[in-house]
């Protein structure tokens, strides 16, 4: 949520920097709203004023003997007149809340406006693989490998899911492992949270009320009191800080977790999106941190940072892509991806997506951090993906691919596979 006072100070700065993201917002009724609302305060204290100066009366006019009941009708007057006001302010303050969360975070200056056409390559690592055979694809390597079954998963769960087999389960498990591994090793915070969460985990995190229908609701469709399949751990994580006062001192705060994703991927499947792409299930090992604001921009430095490196301790060809304005999610001031190449799709995809909300994240769950002697101010949040197994599981199938149809393990997890160096095709 945006801190109403940037729009109250500049309206016009603020309509400019959402209109980079496509958005167009006219903040004149807000503000009427917002003029409406102090008048309504100012009013009201005026009347409470008045009743505790004419209350004070009543005790020396009882004393005098004086009819007090025209004071008691008056006090009467004043306390509907207040309760009318009152309510009022409440719808009013409603109107504006409804409005500032259905906001975008304001993206940085240094992002580029408009959609994905305008994303920015930062770094490529690496070099595209080159065969001097015909490659295979990866749903057809994992296939004949006995890693992944198909058929199988979409009968059990339908489109959009898939069951890991004999080495293909231990593979996705030791990468998971490899990744928790890393990030733990370096000081990070191992957290295993629910996938069930209640809404108002969601609405922390920016997906509500907007963006409803992209999950998995357990109990209904969206409503306050309803619970839903997490979309991704950052959502858990972003969370478990609400409505708390920290210490400056207990910042940075550096959490790691893993879970399954639920998302409720809408329309229908492309070809480039077949196998392992697209689904509405996979692995994720995610990275949230708690940072003072000066704070922020070193954090961020540092989980695109991690996030590079385990792709770049897998040996894996990628690049790094800074997002316009408008392909940043909803809750986010900027975000850069790091996108691993796919050979037989001729693309690069997303593994990981690091992400800064600034204070945005902070001000709709209430996180807040004191320093010594000041009032509390909100701190920031990010989140990176460290990293989203769906697609990095296709893209060692495709990278370590060899003649004779085997796939070589990365070094980094021939540990995590008790020492398998590689995957061989079933006889």
């Amino acid at each position: 949520m945006l801190d109403f006072n940037l729009i109250k100070a500049d309206p016009q700065q603020v309509a400019q920097a959402m209109a980079k993201r496509g958005f167009e917002v006219d903040f004149t009724e807000v503000l009427g709203l917002d003029g409406q609302r102090r008048s309504l305060i100012a009013d009201t204290e005026a009347m409470k004023a008045e009743r505790n100066r004419i209350s004070a009366q009543i005790p020396q006019m009882k004393k005098q003997g004086q009819d007090v009941q025209p004071i008691f009708a008056q006090m009467r007057e004043l306390g509907d007149a207040i309760k009318a006001n009152d309510d009022k302010l409440q719808q009013i303050e409603g109107q504006i809340r409804a409005f500032l969360e259905a906001l975008p975070n304001i993206p940085d200056s240094d992002i580029p406006s408009g959609g994905k056409e305008n994303n920015r390559v930062i770094s490529v690592w690496g070099q595209k693989p080159v065969f001097d055979f015909e490659p295979q694809n990866h749903v057809d390597l994992a296939t004949r490998l006995g890693l992944i079954d198909y058929p199988r998963g979409a009968k059990l769960a339908g489109s959009g899911y898939w069951l890991y087999t004999g080495d293909g389960a231990r593979l996705e498990w030791a990468l998971v492992n490899y990744f928790i591994s890393r990030h733990v090793q370096d000081g990070w915070q191992f957290i295993l949270p629910p996938h069930q969460l209640t809404y108002q985990a969601g609405y922390t995190a920016g997906q509500f009320p907007k963006f409803d229908d992209e999950v998995y609701w357990l109990n209904g469709t969206g409503a306050p009191d309803q619970s839903f399949m997490l979309p991704t751990a950052e959502t858990a994580l972003v969370n478990l800080h609400r409505d708390e006062i920290l210490d400056a001192g207990q910042l940075p705060l550096k959490y790691v977790a893993y879970t399954p994703c639920y998302r409720l991927e809408a329309g229908s499947y492309r070809a480039e999106e077949r196998g392992m792409i697209r689904g509405h299930q996979f692995n994720k090992v995610e990275m949230v941190q708690y940072t003072l604001p000066e704070d922020s921009d070193r954090a961020f430095e540092e989980m695109v940072g991690r996030a590079q490196m385990l792709v770049q301790e897998l040996g894996l060809h990628y690049r790094l892509s800074q997002l316009a304005a408008g392909d940043c999610s909803h809750s986010m001031a900027r975000t850069y991806d790091i996108e691993i190449w796919i050979p037989s799709m001729q693309v690069y995809k997303e593994v990981s997506s690091a992400s800064n909300a600034r204070d945005y994240q902070a001000r709709r769950g209430n996180m807040r951090v004191r320093r010594a002697g000041e009032k509390p101010i909100f701190m920031h949040t990010l989140n990176a993906s460290g990293l989203a197994t769906s697609r990095v599981f296709p893209a060692i199938l495709e990278q370590y691919q060899q003649r004779d149809g085997s796939v070589i393990v990365p070094k980094v997890l021939v540990p995590f596979m008790g020492g398998q160096e590689i995957l061989r095709p079933r006889a």
